[in-house]
């Protein structure tokens, strides 16, 4: 089963994905060209657009792109009936790729060297959703008929809040199991934080630079703002921090600010400050929960400052939104994967919580499927230049989803 996996199809296949750029919400070519992928390997496809403004009313939607189209697109390797069905979910969308200056190679040539796949994308994940790809091309060269169905969802929006899952899974794509093909290094991640995205405007009173003490500057009432969130964020990984599944990290879920803008002019106290940034969430935390810790965290700051007081920072949750998942280590499809990247690779691999946000949240959460994060490639060379995959792990991937497949589906 293994042995069927075509490495040299996969490799050549996520490099025509990789050159497909597929950012700010553009999308449909790198899904449309998926929807070929998977006709050309013999699975059954189902594409369609997707309704947007129908979609952004339901509760978990979430979204940072305005995007004018989006189109989903879902493979399926029918079984026999009878057996555990089995999601693969991946996403096309990047993140972007910033300064191209700062790139060995350019970010959408999708360079191979040195047993290395470079390019936006690369890791972070089409390397992984053309590996899934080739696991069930793998099952079918085998000759295997599966018990359970398959489906490889191709989605997009999963950096910025989880658009293309969330629509696939309202159009009915539920499972026994689902093998969401994040960065985990080959570990086998039965649990996910959640992410919050927050912003705080702090205001000040604005005055000639020349007087400067006769107006308050929104930087400096900052700072009390700032040292809460890190007081905030110690004392949640404190209380949260126990699950086994987290012990490698000392900050399972940590809170950090990504942007700061403010002031109006270089020779005026700044009567304004906005910061932006995300907020961790352990498994199994209410959202309204971890949104009234950060509240009373600036409440109680702001009392203690004879200005917030009177000025109170305002506080707003905005874009993306990731749930937190997690799926009992004894869980058979945790069971299947284990079992499986032991066989492929020769060694057990870790069972290990992943920090950051993915779509194993609206899977688990909304459509009511276990799941787990497997993939190749560290998380760390994502969101950089000269992002790259290792080819040997795109391979390895592909050849554990196959044996997965069948000791989960039958």
């Amino acid at each position: 089963m293994a042995d069927a996996v075509d490495e040299g199809a996969l490799v050549a296949e996520a490099q025509r994905l990789v050159r497909i750029p597929s950012w700010d919400g553009q999308e449909t070519p790198a899904q449309e060209a998926m929807a070929g992928l998977m006709a050309e390997n013999g699975l059954e496809v189902d594409r369609w657009d997707i309704d947007l403004a129908a979609l952004a009313g339901h509760s978990h939607y979430a979204a940072e792109i305005d995007r004018t189209e989006a189109v989903g697109v879902v493979g399926t390797l029918p079984g026999r009936r009878g057996g555990r069905s089995l999601i693969l979910n991946g996403h096309v969308d990047v993140v972007p790729p910033g300064e191209e200056g700062a790139w060995r190679h350019p970010p959408f040539d999708a360079v191979l060297e040195s047993g290395r796949l470079y390019g936006r994308g690369s890791l972070d994940m089409k390397g992984a959703l053309v590996a899934g790809l080739h696991a069930l091309a793998a099952v079918r060269a085998a000759g295997v008929r599966l018990a359970g169905d398959v489906h490889l969802m191709s989605v997009i929006g999963e950096e910025d809040g989880g658009t293309g899952t969330l629509a696939s899974v309202l159009r009915g794509y539920r499972a026994d199991g689902a093998v969401v093909m994040e960065p985990t290094d080959l570990a086998v991640a039965p649990a996910q934080a959640g992410v919050l995205n927050f912003r705080i405007r702090v205001p000040g009173l604005a005055a000639h630079g020349a007087v400067r003490e006769e107006g308050v500057s929104a930087l400096d009432k900052l700072f009390p703002v700032h040292a809460a969130l890190r007081g905030l964020e110690e004392e949640r990984n404190r209380r949260l921090g126990g699950d086994p599944l987290f012990a490698a990290y000392r900050l399972p879920f940590p809170i950090c600010v990504g942007t700061v803008r403010g002031g109006d002019w270089a020779s005026s106290v700044p009567d304004h400050v906005t910061v932006e940034g995300r907020m961790g969430l352990a498994p199994g935390e209410l959202l309204e929960d971890a949104r009234r810790q950060m509240g009373e965290a600036i409440t109680n700051t702001a009392d203690g400052d004879p200005w917030l007081r009177d000025h109170p920072p305002l506080l707003s949750w905005w874009g993306g939104r990731f749930l937190a998942a997690r799926t009992p280590p004894d869980h058979p499809l945790v069971g299947a994967v284990r079992s499986a990247a032991a066989t492929v690779t020769g060694r057990e691999p870790p069972l290990q919580g992943m920090t950051y946000g993915a779509d194993m949240g609206l899977l688990a959460e909304v459509g009511g499927t276990p799941a787990v994060l497997f993939g190749p490639g560290d998380i760390r060379r994502a969101h950089r230049p000269d992002e790259w995959v290792a080819v040997a792990d795109l391979v390895a991937t592909a050849r554990t989803l196959a044996v997965a497949a069948v000791r989960f589906c039958g």
